[in-house]
């Protein structure tokens, strides 16, 4: 039985689909893995993947990527997949979403990944009834497959969940794994909102303890705020799953009311809404 607990790319023994109950979306959402040996450009203390290593994913294989995609729809849409595998109060399918064990837009035929998606989901009468999501980093927003895929995912009716958990160098650095460069985190933001409908997506946490404190709230409020009124919102939550990271043993979760509160304060600073998801 799925949960929101576990996310198990390996769930349903596909090699690029798999399912699981996302308390985000609020329901199934059918996830595409383009990166299946685990590699990803950032290394997110957080991240629930084991054996998570840098860099990119293998060739995709497009063929096998549709016929699994079509398959398990089947299964699905007309099996008895949901009253089997999944919790009552959430047997829906909700979205398609280019996640995975790495960054989806690291993958050189992203671009025609989402071609082929598109084409499994009008083949199933499903484009315009449930959303195709990116959840991405961002940090490749640079290049023009990765503009190319986004425009395509824009054009089905898709949005982009765009990460962006700190917004203090130093704290990028050290929850995400990569330089801080918050200047090019908002350009790549801006280029994002401009190509389709864009959330924000934010994992907040305690370090060791330790609340992120007034800086930090203060720079991730000013990151955001010249997007007010493009972007489509922020979805704020927090420690769900256990992390398979060394650092795992330093994070500590909030509650909801510290969740709230910063929603509260992001909501007030910046005009953005924000949706928490403890």
């Amino acid at each position: 039985m799925l949960s929101t607990d576990d996310h198990r790319r390996d769930s349903a023994g596909l090699r690029y689909v798999y399912p699981v109950v996302s308390r985000r979306a609020g329901g199934v959402s059918l996830g595409i893995n383009l990166n299946p040996n685990n590699a990803c450009n950032w290394a997110c203390v957080y991240c629930q993947v084991e054996g998570l290593q840098r860099g990119g994913p293998p060739p995709l294989d497009l063929r096998q990527l549709a016929g699994e995609l079509d398959g398990f729809l089947d299964e699905l849409l007309d099996g008895d997949f949901l009253q089997r595998a999944v919790p009552e109060g959430a047997r829906r399918l909700v979205d398609v979403a280019f996640s995975g064990n790495g960054e989806p837009c690291s993958a050189p035929e992203f671009a025609e990944a989402v071609a082929t998606v598109a084409t499994v989901l009008r083949h199933h009468h499903l484009v315009g009834k449930i959303p195709l999501r990116l959840i991405t980093n961002g940090s490749l927003l640079h290049r023009p497959a990765v503009q190319a895929g986004i425009v395509q995912l824009a054009e089905l009716g898709g949005e982009v969940w765009f990460k962006i958990d700190r917004a203090l160098p130093d704290e990028v650095a050290l929850i995400n794994g990569v330089p801080g460069d918050v200047e090019r985190v908002g350009r790549h933001l801006a280029q994002c909102v401009d190509l389709a409908p864009t959330w924000v997506q934010t994992c907040w946490f305690a370090m060791d303890g330790v609340l992120p404190g007034e800086a930090s709230q203060l720079a991730y409020c000013d990151l955001l705020r010249p997007l007010a009124g493009r972007l489509a919102g922020v979805h704020l939550y927090g420690l769900a799953r256990p992390s398979m990271q060394s650092a795992a043993p330093r994070l500590n979760r909030l509650s909801v009311l510290d969740l709230q509160r910063f929603a509260r304060r992001v909501e007030k600073e910046t005009g953005i809404r924000v949706i928490v998801s403890p």
